[in-house]
């Protein structure tokens, strides 16, 4: 039952049989193990050295346990993450849902529920970054506007123009010099600190 377009897993798991078995139903279902980590501490190490798209992480591990390790890898190197565990209890699912893992799967794992959870995990967290990318695109353009608008404000004053008048002088000016409008209110901003 293999998939196109496999993964790049990484599978975080104290249990080495249990390890092998995920091993073995991930490279049947298309996948790619691109690593092993046998401790929470291992796995956030991991999850910055080879990048992978998702990571099979057991809630139960030496040093440091999988809940954790997860918190630290959405701080530090963002990743699809389902967390495996032996235990189905609402206190589980909260607590991997606050440190923002995309799937929770309970031992032992059947390939019929590793392959879509899987999918489900590396989906969401696609949509996931394109939102965050979306929120700090419009952030940035907020940013932008709002310095435009302060430079358009000075020129009005210090030219003497109307609101139409200075965006269209700073329109132009930019064009001419090649860069962008918020580049040119920059200088703008600047100039006038100086005066």
């Amino acid at each position: 039952m293999a998939v196109s377009n496999g993964l790049k897993v990484v599978v975080a798991e104290d249990d080495a049989l249990v390890a092998l078995s995920l091993r073995g139903q991930l490279v049947e279902l298309g996948h790619e193990v691109i690593g092993e980590a046998r401790n929470g501490a291992e796995a956030v190490q991991l999850a910055a050295e080879v990048k992978p798209d998702v990571i099979l992480m057991d809630i139960k591990m030496p040093e440091m346990d999988g809940l954790t390790a997860s918190k630290e890898i959405m701080e530090q190197t963002p990743t699809a993450i389902v967390i495996l565990t032996s235990y189905a209890d609402d206190a589980f699912v909260r607590a991997a849902d606050l440190v923002g893992v995309m799937n929770y799967l309970v031992k032992p794992v059947d390939e019929k529920e590793l392959a879509p959870a899987l999918r489900i995990a590396h989906s969401r967290f696609s949509e996931m970054l394109e939102l965050r990318h979306e929120a700090e695109s419009a952030q940035q353009a907020l940013r932008e506007r709002k310095i435009v608008e302060r430079a358009k404000g000075i020129l009005m004053r210090r030219l003497g123009v109307s609101e139409e008048e200075a965006y269209e002088h700073m329109r132009r000016k930019a064009r001419d010099r090649r860069i962008k409008m918020a580049e040119l209110a920059q200088t703008i901003l600047a100039a006038d600190d100086v005066f």
